[in-house]
């Protein structure tokens, strides 16, 4: 199950009762569940209704995700986030969002975030290392880094949000900095209080439309970086999984299909982005990449997996209908953001 915001969760960053029905709903099945994002640290909320793992006394409320999702045989991944200049000000302490640089973002009325200090770089690569503590004693089987869909971590690695010209920032080499540092920070933090196996992924976006942007070169240079850390997946956000290129509306190849061919010897991908049926499943198998994430599609067809185990295809459900939200165990946030997104889900009228 990939990653999605639930919008669900209590003010003070526990987990409510509603999302952990969300959960428990769709935890049968998959092999696991990857949750929705995170924060590490109150400055990168980037949600109204999000979970926090910021702080020990959201220890309790970690485990009872991690033990609803084990009670139906699933592994239970926390991704982990930082908003930076994505985070709502009025969801943060000081109203400022951080970010590499004090670069809004181009929509309309983007905050100017606050450059981060070295102070406050620091800092936030040990929420990290923090978070994932916390992440192994709740219980959870391992963690998700948050590297993409134009959050911090995404920010430090893009041309357009870091303009910096210290260490952190300037050339390629120089923005994946960031992205590295907290990386082996999650990764030391593992391997000094993991007292079994604890798997840690790394998600991110392969390309942005902005000019400039992170281009699919940049991303292939760094997806070769983290294949030489010790990590365990790599997961690849996309939208479509078969859609080409955001920049060059001639390149068709999958974005996720390149970065398979370039490292996918080395550390197993996760391919995700509207796949709904088994065909589209094995269109991505087929291709050599070994895992396949489902979002939209365990939120309209909970059984997913179990249906496609028992022979049921014909009547794995790939639209939504308006009367099935009690149905579906989705909590009420989440199930306005279903319904009203355009274009996000098929709904049945």
């Amino acid at each position: 199950m990939a990653p999605m915001t639930t919008w669900s969760g209590n003010e003070d960053g526990t987990v409510s009762n509603a999302e952990i029905s969300y959960y428990k709903r769709r935890s049968s099945g998959v092999a696991l569940v990857i949750t929705a994002c995170a924060y590490v640290i109150p400055q990168g909320k980037g949600f109204s209704g999000q979970i926090g793992t910021h702080d020990d006394a959201m220890i309790p409320s970690l485990m009872k995700i991690a033990s609803t999702i084990h009670g139906n045989g699933a592994l239970a991944i926390l991704q982990i986030y930082h908003g930076g200049r994505m985070s709502p000000p009025e969801v943060i302490p000081d109203n400022q969002p951080l970010s590499a640089s004090s670069v809004p973002a181009e929509r309309e009325g983007a905050p100017v975030p606050k450059s981060m200090s070295e102070a406050e770089i620091l800092e936030t690569i040990i929420a990290f290392g923090l978070a994932t503590r916390r992440a192994i004693i709740a219980g959870f089987d391992g963690v998700e880094i948050h590297g993409a869909n134009t959050y911090l971590i995404q920010q430090f690695f893009s041309p357009h949000s870091n303009r910096r010209n210290d260490q952190w920032g300037g050339d390629l080499q120089k923005r994946m900095t960031f992205p590295l540092a907290i990386t082996r920070t999650v990764l030391n933090t593992v391997s000094l209080y993991a007292t079994k196996p604890f798997a840690v992924g790394y998600r991110l976006s392969p390309e942005e439309i902005e000019n400039p942007g992170i281009t699919i070169k940049d991303t292939l240079a760094l997806v070769d970086a983290l294949s030489n850390e010790k990590l365990d997946y790599l997961h690849i956000s996309t939208m479509d999984f078969n859609a080409g290129s955001l920049r060059d509306k001639n390149d068709f190849k999958p974005r996720t299909v390149m970065i398979q061919e370039k490292i996918g010897h080395k550390i197993p991908i996760i391919g995700v982005g509207q796949i709904h049926t088994p065909e589209d499943a094995c269109r991505v198998l087929d291709t050599g990449i070994p895992l396949v994430a489902l979002g939209r599609e365990l939120l309209m067809e909970p059984d997913w997996v179990n249906k496609v185990q028992l022979g049921e295809l014909e009547t794995i459900r790939t639209t939504l209908s308006l009367k099935s939200q009690e149905e579906l165990v989705i909590p009420d946030n989440l199930w306005h953001g279903m319904i009203t997104r355009v274009g996000w889900l098929p709904i049945e009228e």
